[in-house]
């Protein structure tokens, strides 16, 4: 099976899941609901939903718990974008090639639909449904709020926010990409392991695996925001370097920014060897990162 066949596979998977999570009400407030659905149904490749259903398969996961915590590391991603995209941040007004959530509905709304994206992802994960033991439902909502929260993500757009018209280094751009992209990256990897009651030698080379990549696609980003089409990657182009924020193109150059990338991809496949073909869809997912055009 192709990499694009198998993103189209598990996306349309989390989406009927997703669907059947965030149901549409027609009570008062109705249209937070609508707009939780618009920022999760409205396009997107669903990479961390793969990544997690991928992971899970090499320990033979129950397909509808794998299922559930894809949707739910989906919801937590979709809230992410909807306030990174508000004028108090990255000011953005397009999204996956469609108005974002508070150009379609208004700031307010927007806000209002990140928050219940943030708290159902762990509504769902807290769920019997998602698994019947409750050690590892707790394990999953631990992992997910540690990298989502201000020791992860939140702390990641925090620096990002700060660093604007600031000179970094390539240390500090990685440890910011670590906690703003990579963490959640990594989460989607290590659920799969905590699903599956994996060995620690296990986790720990999924979680490398997830690191490696999460460094990867944030360079491609980088090259995608540098020289990409917007018509082709679905968001505004040119972003990074008109707010003044320090990039790994910006401090390497494009040439030594795409060497870096594939760099990167290598050693996060070296981290699959113990998984041997198992882990193929993985490997799939390293060279779609890399050679990615949006």
């Amino acid at each position: 099976m192709s990499i694009q066949n198998a993103l189209n596979d598990a996306a349309l998977s989390v989406n009927r899941k997703l669907d059947e999570l965030i149901q549409p009400v027609s009570d008062a407030e109705g249209r937070v609901y609508d707009a939780m659905r618009y920022a999760t149904m409205v396009g997107g490749k669903r990479i961390r939903p793969y990544l997690l259903i991928n992971s899970a398969a090499i320990f033979n996961v129950h397909a509808e718990y794998a299922l559930r915590a894809a949707a739910a590391i989906e919801m937590l991603h979709c809230y992410s974008l909807v306030h990174d995209d508000l004028p108090a941040m990255d000011n953005s007004d397009l999204r996956r090639g469609q108005p974002t959530a508070h150009k379609k509905f208004d700031e307010a709304t927007a806000i209002l639909a990140g928050d219940g994206l943030l708290t159902m992802a762990f509504e769902v994960l807290a769920h019997p449904d998602t698994h019947p033991d409750g050690v590892v439902r707790a394990e999953l909502c631990l992992a997910l709020a540690i990298s989502g929260g201000a020791a992860g993500m939140v702390g990641g757009q925090m620096i990002d926010l700060a660093s604007e018209n600031k000179d970094l280094d390539i240390g500090a751009i990685t440890r910011l990409q670590r906690l703003k992209t990579g963490a959640i990256i990594a989460f989607s990897c290590e659920a799969g392991a905590i699903l599956g009651h994996a060995s620690k030698e296990q986790r720990h080379a999924l979680v490398g695996y997830a690191h490696d990549l999460g460094l990867a696609f944030q360079i491609v980003d980088d090259l995608l925001d540098a020289e990409g089409d917007a018509a082709e990657t679905g968001k505004p182009t040119g972003a990074d370097a008109a707010a003044g924020k320090a990039t790994f193109v910006s401090i390497l150059g494009l040439d030594r920014a795409r060497q870096q990338a594939r760099m990167l991809g290598d050693q996060a496949n070296a981290h699959l060897d113990i998984f041997g073909h198992k882990a193929d869809p993985l490997r799939w997912m390293t060279e779609f990162v890399i050679s990615r055009k949006s």
